[in-house]
């Protein structure tokens, strides 16, 4: 809405620095602090409006240490994050735009699918929530939506640079436009590869490329966005782990739409894709908002209305800057955590089956659980995963440079 406003302001009225509503660094920077200061100040009266309500997490005996200290601690936390991200979007965003449209429903739908989760957790006492199918189900709909959005709409292109003559003309990037459905494969050179080829190996057909297409971005949003939730057992580990991986996100959102840095480091120029930086702005500056109450000792969980919302737009994301093959290395994270739960429960039914009694490979999963199990602080496994989590995006920044 202030975009708009300023865009007024300049062009009817020569109004002095509206012309810095133009610039996306600006209107990045503004929205960070504007979803800092919402998740900040707004965030401790929706804290205490939950402490008035008594809507606390109902935490399950586990046998960990501290965990009776958590019961009765505020949840549904994601509201903070989702409205911290919402508002600044709104005000600073060009609304317009596909890619922004896009991220707000994606907002919309994972965030009615985590406030349910929660609600039958709060209220009706079920510890167990809303049923896996009913979550899948939910984002299954939401991968459809992506896909069917990605396949249709004219506005989501990309421009190969060896098609340009002239790449200081930008009407001559806007003629090279075109629809590809191409993505980038990291640590190779010429590293892009086309689902269209794909189906057209397999089925002989392009046209039949929304087989493939669709039932990918499915997993992919509902591995990343059940991996997050799965993360987020320990204070501050999903919002600091899933901040380290938005702010990764803006850079390569950040170098594929703009036209110099795309050229420069010879990736994919994806036009228009440039304004989901500030999207992207205002989820990481609500994340580190949240972290304020939510580091140990946390004065309000994240609850599934916040992991699921923050990895499915995580995935989605990744999905529309044609980056979700790094997924693996930049969530390596969220990665270990699901895969330390599959390793564990497929184990201890080989074992039963085999044995007649159920092994386990760790003392608990997820496996910060195990670690909490070996002694180790709370505040100690979260601040070396965060180290991981650093680690990991610097690997995942490099593969603009290492192909």
């Amino acid at each position: 809405m202030l975009y708009y406003l300023f865009e007024i302001l300049e062009t009817k009225h020569n109004l002095p620095g509206a012309s810095l509503f133009n610039y996306l660094s600006f209107r990045a920077a503004v929205s960070v602090i504007i979803s800092l200061i919402i998740s900040i100040v707004f965030g401790k009266r929706i804290i205490e409006y939950l402490r008035k309500r008594q809507i606390g997490e109902n935490i399950r005996k586990l046998g960990l240490e501290g965990e009776e200290k958590k019961s009765g601690t505020p949840t549904m936390g994601g509201l903070i994050i989702i409205i911290g991200t919402i508002i600044p979007v709104l005000l600073m965003s060009n609304l317009e735009n596909i890619y922004i449209k896009i991220l707000l429903i994606s907002t919309i739908i994972l965030g009615i699918i985590g406030f349910i989760d929660d609600y039958i957790k709060v209220f009706r006492n079920d510890k167990k929530g809303l049923k896996g199918k009913f979550k899948i189900a939910g984002q299954t709909i939401l991968g459809i939506f992506v896909g069917i959005i990605l396949l249709t709409s004219n506005d989501i292109t990309i421009v190969e640079f060896s098609s340009i003559n002239d790449i200081n003309s930008i009407e001559n990037f806007q003629s090279n436009e075109i629809k590809s459905f191409k993505t980038t494969i990291p640590f190779f050179k010429n590293n892009e590869l086309d689902y269209a080829l794909i189906s057209n190996a397999i089925f002989n057909n392009e046209n039949m490329l929304w087989l493939i297409l669709i039932p990918i971005i499915i997993f992919i949003v509902t591995a990343v966005s059940n991996s997050n939730n799965l993360t987020d057992g320990l204070d501050g580990l999903s919002a600091g782990t899933s901040a380290i991986i938005v702010f990764t996100l803006g850079v390569f959102a950040w170098t594929s739409g703009n036209i110099i840095f795309s050229d420069y480091l010879n990736i994919m120029y994806i036009p228009r894709v440039g304004e989901i930086t500030i999207f992207i702005a205002s989820l990481l500056g609500s994340l580190v908002g949240f972290l304020w109450y939510n580091t140990y000792p946390a004065s309000i969980f994240m609850g599934d209305t916040g992991s699921l919302t923050v990895g499915g737009l995580i995935a989605v994301i990744s999905i529309l800057i044609r980056k979700e093959l790094m997924i693996p290395l930049l969530c390596g994270v969220f990665l270990i955590e699901a895969l330390s739960v599959i390793l564990q429960v497929g184990y201890f039914k080989i074992t039963k089956k085999r044995l007649g009694i159920g092994k386990r490979i760790f003392r608990m999963s997820p496996i910060h659980h195990h670690y909490q199990k070996l002694g180790y602080h709370e505040s100690k496994i979260v601040s070396r995963f965060w180290i991981i989590g650093i680690f990991l995006a610097l690997l995942t920044i490099l593969t603009l440079k290492i192909r």
